[in-house]
């Protein structure tokens, strides 16, 4: 199954090429990358319950 979103920032700022999980119950069952457009594309398994989307933060480095 795959899950479509499109992300827009209050701000304006782009997203492109963030990280993003899809989580289930708090574990992350897919990962995608914000394209150009602001759109990610989620490859999971079909499944019940609540969803949720949060930034891969283990790719940021801290300087």
């Amino acid at each position: 199954m795959t899950i479509k979103l499109t992300l827009e920032l209050a701000s304006g700022q782009s997203m492109k090429g963030a990280p993003l999980e899809l989580l289930a119950r708090g574990e992350p069952i897919a990962r995608g990358v914000v394209n150009e457009q602001g759109m990610v594309a989620f490859d999971a398994k079909p499944g019940t319950g609540e969803l949720a989307v949060r930034v891969d933060r283990s790719v940021l480095t801290t300087a």
